[in-house]
C-alpha cells in the first residue's frame, strides 16, 4: 500500500498559504509595536522594515501541523495515511511537542534580541537551554558512540552550530530563507525515498512556510527576518538533520550520516569561514562584519540579488 503522496501536497501548500496569508497581518502588528529593523550601520534600506519573518514562518510552520494532527485523530486524511502516520506519531509524540515548543522558544529568544539586543553571552545561553531541553525530549545524535554525555554533547553543539550559521547568513535579501527552504527539500526528498512519511512532512512543512516568505524578502524586501526568522530557521534545519535515520538496515552505508553536513555544507562553510576571519583579526567572532561570501561575492561585481541566486545555486 503506497503512501499518499498528496499528503505531501497538502503539507506543502498547507504552509506555504499559510506564511503568505499571515505575513501582511504580522507586518502590521510589527510596524504598530514598533519591531522594525531601523537603518543603519552596514544597511542598505533607508526606511525602518518590519521584523515579521520569523513570526510568519512560525505561523507557517505551527498552524498546518496542528490542524494535520487533528485532522488525523479525527480520520480525515483517510485511512491510508492514518496507517502510516500513527506509528510514527505515537512513538515521536513527545519529541515532536519538544520541537514545537523549541521553536517558539527561539522565535522569542531572537524577538526579545531584535527589540533589546541582548548580550552575547545571554543570546548563547537561551540557545544552549533549548538545545537541551530538544535534546532532552529524545531528539539527539548518536554518531554511533553509546554514551548519552557523548549523545548530548554533539547535538547541543550541532543545534548551536547550525542556528548561528543561518543566523550569520542572514546579511542579503532572501538569502537565509533560501538557504532554509532548500535544505528542508533536501532533507525531504530523503526522508520519502527512505519511507520516512513523517519526518518528510515535517521537512515539507518547513520548505512551504520559508517559501512563503520569500516574496516578502527577495529581490525587494517589505519584511525582515530578524533574529527571530534565522533562529528559527537555523534551529528548524538542525533538528531535520536530526529526524531522518540516514543509517539503517535498508541503508547500512556509513558515510550516509555526512549527508546533512552536505546538504548545510554553505552555511556551515561561511560559518567557519568568518569566525576564523574574525579571530585571526583579534575581533570577537559575535560580532558582525562584510567578510561573509555573499559580501566578497558583491565586491566582485555581482548585484546582490545575483549574488543571493548564485549561492542559492
Amino acid at each position: 500500500m503506497p503512501f499518499p503522496f498528496n499528503a505531501y501536497l497538502l503539507a506543502f501548500l498547507g504552509s506555504f498559504f499559510t506564511t503568505l496569508i499571515t505575513l501582511p497581518r504580522w507586518r502590521k502588528w510589527c510596524l504598530r509595536v514598533g519591531l522594525v529593523d531601523d537603518p543603519g550601520h552596514r544597511k542598505i534600506h533607508d526606511a525602518p522594515v518590519p521584523l515579521a519573518g520569523g513570526l510568519a514562518v512560525l505561523t507557517g510552520l505551527a498552524a498546518p501541523l496542528v490542524a494535520g494532527a487533528l485532522a488525523l485523530k479525527f480520520g480525515f486524511l483517510g485511512v491510508n495515511t492514518t496507517v502510516f502516520l500513527s506509528y510514527g506519531l505515537s512513538r515521536r509524540a513527545a519529541e515532536l511537542i519538544a520541537i514545537l515548543f523549541g521553536a517558539l522558544g527561539m522565535v522569542t529568544l531572537g524577538c526579545w534580541d531584535d527589540r533589546h539586543e541582548l548580550r552575547p553571552a545571554a543570546k548563547f545561553s537561551g540557545q544552549c537551554l533549548i538545545a537541551l531541553l530538544v535534546a532532552a525530549a529524545g531528539v539527539r545524535i548518536t554518531l554511533f558512540v553509546h554514551s548519552a554525555l557523548f549523545s548530548y554533547a554533539i547535538t547541543v553543539l550541532w543545534i548551536l552550530s547550525v542556528t548561528n550559521a543561518f543566523n550569520f547568513m542572514d546579511n542579503m535579501n532572501g538569502l537565509c530563507a533560501g538557504l532554509g527552504a532548500i535544505a528542508a527539500s533536501c532533507f525531504a526528498l530523503i526522508a520519502a525515498a527512505a519511507g520516512q512519511y513523517l519526518v518528510a512532512l515535517i521537512a515539507l512543512v518547513c520548505a512551504g512556510a520559508l517559501l512563503g516568505f520569500l516574496p516578502y524578502n527577495f529581490p525587494g524586501a517589505r519584511a525582515f527576518l530578524g533574529d527571530a526568522g534565522s533562529h528559527l530557521i537555523g534551529y528548524l534545519l538542525a533538528i531535520l538533520a536530526i529526524l531522518p535515520h540516514f543509517y539503517s538496515r535498508r541503508n547500512p552505508e556509513v558515510l550516509s550520516v555526512f549527508k546533512p553536513l552536505l546538504i548545510l555544507m554553505v552555511p556551515l562553510a561561511d560559518l567557519v569561514w568568518v569566525v576564523m576571519l574574525r579571530w585571526k583579526s583579534g575581533r570577537p567572532f559575535y560580532i558582525g562584519d562584510t567578510n561573509h561570501l555573499s559580501h566578497r561575492l558583491v565586491r566582485r561585481g555581482w548585484s546582490r540579488a545575483g549574488a543571493v541566486l548564485l549561492i542559492w545555486l
